[in-house]
């Protein structure tokens, strides 16, 4: 179980270099003690924002759906198969994230998809 943890983290802080470079210099100037927990929240987030701003060509609220529910059930179970949910868990779990924030961040993804949906159309 400790190599799999090891290996979330490790996902999450790959993600967040590919994506931002800046962000990623950034946090090397972090204490170490809180880096992975930073690189684990990123992760997810970049996940979320991934669903809404590129993957246009599949049925975003369902994958965002499924997100969410491979969180739930992890937050219920201890372990998410998706390495970037594994992290993400384990940190709210660590730091005690308060789950109202994380339904703000899920409700301003749907937000998002919502107007992109209506600027399709419109």
């Amino acid at each position: 179980m400790k190599l799999y943890k090891e290996a979330s983290y490790s996902c999450s802080r790959m993600i967040t270099e590919k994506y931002s470079t800046s962000f990623s210099i950034g946090v090397r100037c972090l204490d170490p003690a809180i880096r992975d927990a930073v690189y684990a929240i990123y992760g997810f987030v970049r996940l979320a924002d991934e669903i809404v701003d590129t993957f246009h060509e599949y049925d975003k609220e369902k994958i965002l759906d499924r997100l969410v529910d491979d969180y739930r059930c992890s937050c219920e179970e201890g372990l998410s198969i998706n390495p970037v949910v594994n992290a993400f868990v384990h940190t709210v779990k660590k730091y005690g994230i308060d789950d109202s924030l994380i339904d703000s961040f899920i409700k301003s993804m749907r937000s998002d998809i919502e107007k992109k949906n209506l600027m399709k159309r419109g």
